[in-house]
């Protein structure tokens, strides 16, 4: 098991923290623990993104448009 130290943490998040572990019946300890173990094993969009297209078969034979196309300045008049 690791050890981290959070320094500056704004007092009332603090309160907040030992509320929720009070709410959910566990030490503040355990709460950041819980907290930040879940935000750790979230699903990055992206990654998830690329794994479902590759379950359909993939995107390399998805034509890429040719982007020749000037921008323009919008004329608010």
């Amino acid at each position: 098991m690791s050890t981290i130290i959070v320094r500056g943490l704004d007092d009332a998040v603090k309160q907040q923290l030992a509320a929720q572990a009070k709410e959910h019946g566990r030490s503040m300890e355990a709460e950041v623990r819980a907290i930040l173990t879940k935000a750790a094993r979230r699903p990055h969009i992206g990654i998830a993104l690329l794994a479902a297209a590759r379950d359909v078969g993939g995107i390399d034979d998805l034509p890429i448009p040719v982007r020749n196309d000037v921008a323009q300045a919008v004329d608010f008049e």
